[in-house]
């Protein structure tokens, strides 16, 4: 990627490519990470925990994550900061560094853009479900433009919303192709009794 190591965020949660994530951040490593990352208009990583807690004690966490860039920021409480983040590329985690304060730094390798592709036929039930979903939830959940017709865009969002397993999540985060992972989601959603 560049030469900077990345701050990461190492939640309970995976964030995807254009996903939405708020965020309330009150631990001293992130409100430092947050404040560098507002100055220095760069993004953050986000990485999902594989052990241990949000708090405290940096935890063990996935190698592939996602840049996330703040969008929204405002303290409506004292020692409390509410984010408003914006999921970016993908990306690897090749070594970690961690500082007094415990906040994991990584050098990192982005990972390529999902290619473009249309929806097909037989997986348009994903597109036709995430329709509906944002029809009751809207912008609360889904940041424009509501792409309906991107296998990226709509896999992504179902991976965000649907109930998934965390672990589950993940490895529809690591698929690099948008299609496998719209089949996939197809098979949840047919299990559920929505196709």
């Amino acid at each position: 990627m560049n030469t900077e190591p990345l701050p990461l965020f190492i939640l309970h949660t995976v964030l995807f490519p254009e996903g939405r994530l708020p965020l309330r951040v009150f631990e001293a490593r992130y409100m430092d990470m947050t404040r560098e990352c507002l100055k220095l208009k760069r993004p953050f990583g986000v990485v999902l925990i594989r052990e241990g807690k949000e708090v405290g004690a940096p935890a063990t966490h996935e190698t592939v994550g996602c840049l996330a860039s703040i969008s929204d920021c405002d303290m409506q409480q004292l020692g409390v900061l509410n984010l408003l983040a914006h999921g970016g590329q993908r990306f690897r985690v090749l070594e970690t560094s961690v500082n007094k304060q415990g906040l994991v730094s990584a050098s990192v390798e982005l990972l390529p853009p999902e290619e473009e592709l249309a929806i097909p036929e037989d997986l348009s039930v994903c597109a036709k479900v995430l329709a509906m979903i944002i029809a009751d939830h809207g912008e609360d959940v889904f940041s424009q433009p509501h792409r309906l017709d991107s296998a990226a865009w709509v896999g992504h969002r179902l991976s965000e919303v649907l109930p998934i397993p965390l672990t589950a999540k993940q490895k529809l985060l690591e698929m690099d192709d948008s299609l496998a992972r719209l089949t996939i989601l197809r098979r949840f959603l047919d299990q559920r009794g929505a196709g």
